[in-house]
This record gives C-alpha cells, sequence and structure tokens, in this order.
C-alpha cells in the first residue's frame, strides 16, 4: 500500500486564511494535500473532488493509480464514497468552493499552464490555495484573479515557497461585459425620471418613485459582479424588496472589491449632499451588508439624520486602525482616509444605525465594537455566521427585519421573535452543535441531535456530529 503522506505543518494556518463560513465544494489537484482535503471535509461535510491531472494539465488516458490510491485514502479516513468524485477530462471541470494545487502549479509546475483551466475551476468566492517558488512569476501573474495572502514560507531545494491563499475578486472570473450590459440596463431603470452616472470602477443608478412611500429613499450599497453574475434580476442588493415597498431607491454599484473607496464615489455624494439631493425626501435609509454595510455607514454621513441599516459591516480597512483584520486582503491598499473613511465615525451623524451581526464571528464582533455611538442599536444574530443577511433571507425573516429597521419600529422583542426562526435552520443547528462540543457540553450536543432527528433525516448534520464526537 502507498503510505501516508508526511504531515502538513500548515493546515491550521491555511484554514483561517480562508476566511470562508461555508464550503460546500473542494477540488485537490493532483491529490496534492490529503490533510488539508480532510481537514476541510471534517469542517464542513463537503464534497472532495480529485483532479486527475499531470503537471502538464494535461489529464490522463485512464484514472490514474494516484487518483484511485487518494480515493481509498479518503475513505479510510472516514469519507463516504458518494462524497468522492473523480475529474477526469476537461469536460468535467466546475467551480469549486476551495481549490488546492500544493507543491504544484507554482512550485514544481509553471502556473501558466494551468491558467486555461482556473477559469473552469474558480468561481466568484473561490479560494485557491497553492505554494509559490520564489522567482516563478506566480504572484504577479495571480494579482488580476485576486489577493493573494501569504500564511507561511519555507525552504524546498534550497528555494524559498510560500503557501499562499488567493481570494478570488468576482471581477477578474466574470468581467467582460458586466460594466456594459449594466449600464444598459441601470439606463432603462432610470427612464425619464431617474438618473445613472458611471465611472471608471463604480456607478450610481437612481431611480424615483411616486407616492406617499415614494418620499422615502433607500440607498444600498453592492457589487457590480455579484449583481450581474449571482442574481437571476441583475439588480442591485435589495432592489426588488425596495420595489416591492415603493420606495426611491439609489444603488451604488461597485466593480469589484473596492469598499467604495473611489474619489467618484466620495465627489458624488459629496455634490448630492451640497446640492441638498437628500433633502427632497421625507425617510433616507443608507442599507448593505458586509462590504456594503460598511458603504452604507460610510457615506450616511451625507445626509445628517439617515436611518442606516448594515449586516456585518466593516467599520473600515485601515490597517492602523484595526491591524487585526485579516480579511479582504485586495483592499488593503485602498486610501480610507477623508471624510467617508471610517465608518465607526461616520455614522455619528446618523439618525440611527442598525447593526446586526453574528457575536460568534470574531472578526464581525470587532468591527460591531467600534460602532460606539449612543445612536447605534446591535442586534446580536449568535451562529448565523458573516454571511447574515443569506442566513435571516434562508429562515423568511430578512424582510421582515429590514422593514421594521429602515422604519425604527424593530423592538427587542419583535427580533428575538422573529429570529426563533432560526430553530430549524440546520446551519444555527450545526453551529450550535459544534459550539456546545467546543465547550464540553457532549450532553447538549446529542439532545440537539435526537431533536434534529425528529424533525428531519438530515445526515450531513450526523455525519459532522459523529466526526466531533469519536474523531
Amino acid at each position: 500500500p502507498t503510505p501516508d503522506p508526511a504531515p502538513d505543518p500548515f493546515v491550521a494556518e491555511v484554514m483561517a486564511a480562508l476566511d470562508r463560513d461555508e464550503v460546500d465544494t473542494v477540488a485537490d489537484i493532483g491529490g496534492s494535500a490529503p490533510d488539508l482535503t480532510l481537514a476541510l471535509f471534517r469542517k464542513f461535510d463537503c464534497d472532495l473532488s480529485y483532479v486527475d491531472m499531470d503537471g502538464t494539465a494535461s489529464f490522463p488516458a485512464d484514472i490514474s493509480p494516484a487518483a484511485q490510491a487518494w480515493s481509498a485514502h479518503m475513505q479510510a479516513h472516514g469519507v463516504p464514497a458518494e462524497r468522492l468524485h473523480l475529474i477526469t477530462a476537461l469536460r468535467d471541470l466546475a467551480p469549486h468552493d476551495v481549490v488546492i494545487t500544493l507543491d504544484g502549479f507554482g512550485a514544481r509546475h509553471k502556473i501558466a499552464t494551468l491558467d486555461p483551466h482556473l477559469d473552469r475551476l474558480l468561481h466568484a468566492h473561490s479560494r485557491l490555495v497553492l505554494d509559490i517558488r520564489k522567482g516563478s512569476g506566480a504572484f504577479p501573474f495571480l494579482k488580476p484573479r485576486g489577493g493573494a495572502n501569504t500564511v507561511a514560507t519555507r525552504m524546498v531545494d534550497g528555494k524559498q515557497n510560500a503557501r499562499v491563499v488567493l481570494s478570488v475578486e468576482p471581477g477578474a472570473i466574470q468581467p467582460k461585459a458586466s460594466a456594459g450590459q449594466w449600464a444598459q440596463i441601470a439606463t432603462g431603470l432610470a427612464g425619464d425620471h431617474g438618473w445613472f452616472a458611471q465611472g471608471a470602477e463604480h456607478s450610481v443608478l437612481f431611480v424615483p418613485r411616486e407616492g406617499e412611500a415614494g418620499k422615502t429613499l433607500v440607498v444600498t450599497f453592492d457589487n457590480l459582479d455579484i449583481a450581474m453574475d449571482k442574481r437571476d434580476d441583475r439588480r442591485p442588493w435589495g432592489w426588488s424588496f425596495i420595489e416591492s415597498l415603493g420606495h426611491s431607491a439609489m444603488g451604488v454599484l461597485a466593480g469589484g472589491w473596492t469598499w467604495f473607496r473611489d474619489p467618484f464615489v466620495s465627489d458624488t455624494f459629496a455634490r448630492l449632499r451640497d446640492e441638498g439631493f437628500f433633502d427632497g425626501f421625507e425617510r433616507v435609509v443608507f442599507y448593505g451588508a458586509s462590504m456594503g454595510g460598511y458603504g452604507a455607514a460610510a457615506f450616511s454621513t451625507a445626509c445628517p439624520g439617515a436611518t442606516v441599516v448594515a449586516i456585518s459591516p466593516q467599520s473600515t480597512l485601515d490597517k492602523s486602525v484595526v491591524p487585526w483584520e485579516t480579511r479582504y486582503r485586495t483592499a488593503w491598499g485602498r486610501d480610507f482616509s477623508g471624510a467617508f473613511g471610517d465608518a465607526a465615525r461616520t455614522v455619528d451623524r446618523a439618525g440611527r444605525m442598525h447593526l446586526f451581526y453574528d457575536p460568534y464571528v470574531d472578526l464581525d464582533a470587532r468591527h460591531a465594537a467600534r460602532f460606539d455611538g449612543p445612536n447605534v442599536v446591535k442586534w446580536r444574530c449568535p451562529l448565523l455566521g458573516h454571511r447574515l443577511g443569506s442566513s435571516l433571507s434562508q429562515m423568511g425573516v430578512l424582510g421582515q427585519v429590514v422593514t421594521r429597521a429602515m422604519s425604527d419600529t424593530l423592538t427587542p422583542h419583535d427580533f428575538h421573535d422573529l429570529l426563533r426562526a432560526r430553530r430549524g435552520f440546520p446551519r444555527y443547528e450545526r453551529e450550535l452543535a459544534n459550539l456546545a462540543l467546543e465547550r464540553g457540553h457532549e450532553t447538549l450536543a446529542l439532545r440537539l441531535a435526537n431533536h434534529v432527528l425528529k424533525t428531519r433525516p438530515d445526515e450531513r448534520f450526523f455525519r459532522q456530529l459523529r466526526r466531533r464526537l469519536h474523531g
């Protein structure tokens, strides 16, 4: 039998650098990372794929012995056969959440050889984990696809190798037509009474609506690539929801992970403020999630007294202010100074800020702590993750929560009542069981498992729990 490879000493560092709340699919090119692959399976209960590819990025005529050995190794370590997949031809390549090539492309093999296949293997939020040999040219080669975070270095055959996690930028995968298509869509949405403005990296769309409801303006912040590539309606964050309420809408779209740090955006809001644009509305709400939550808080200062609804927001990515923020490397070089820079300070001029966050997501909780003004109302959403908006949406309560927050009518009693919907929500139950086990409460975890068993046959939940209990 093929002996197990030597243990990988950098698994923990890579797992921390992935910055993913959920991982459904992992692709290991050439079976280069058995320890990391197993760690991902044990944490996320994800599907695992072996990409049967050699150093020239070619597929063999028949399934290789190495692929068969990888499958046997994974099953010997508790991975069910039905969760394992062999990719043995170009036509089988598909996007994965995490793609791994350790001591492979970028180290022993030229990274450019893999180039034709990367867009097939990666999607808008993928992570690429690889080793990069100093002098290989891999760093400049990968730069257009996203931000590379070096998590460890070591010497291999006399040369320095860096273990790197690349966070793919959505625009790097499908950037070709998004801006032009969006301009055409946005111009149509603006019609005769609205307007659309476009800069090099950002655009702003305003659509007024008539009637009493139209006297409320909701300003949202979003990533153009997500709007164009991930949503069937190709609309900004919350657009259809705002339309259903009859409110006027303004969508600020970023062409990538920019955190809206662009003079075009700052100048636009300064101009609208100075022209009294916001004074034409009875209520103005700034709304966004994650990067969009930062935008909502930061630019709300252009409209003193506005309501801010921010889900899992960052306060800033200025490393001199938040040196503990290890995510979003792609935006670290952006300038977060100026009148719209530090959202934790600019939001002081808002009438009220409703901040939703998961206190168990450490970095989100640290950002939330920086929003410490008397006008900030914090809503804790334990064990629902950074992608809190998605969790609340899947629970069926996002619309009610946001509607009440926008009108400043959300009460603690209402919120906790709505949050009861997390009971029976699979993500919450998995995270609750994990937390119980981490704190040594095995009995509590088993009681939860018995409860789940009575309500639904969730094999994924039970496999994860068994692994945590029995190793």
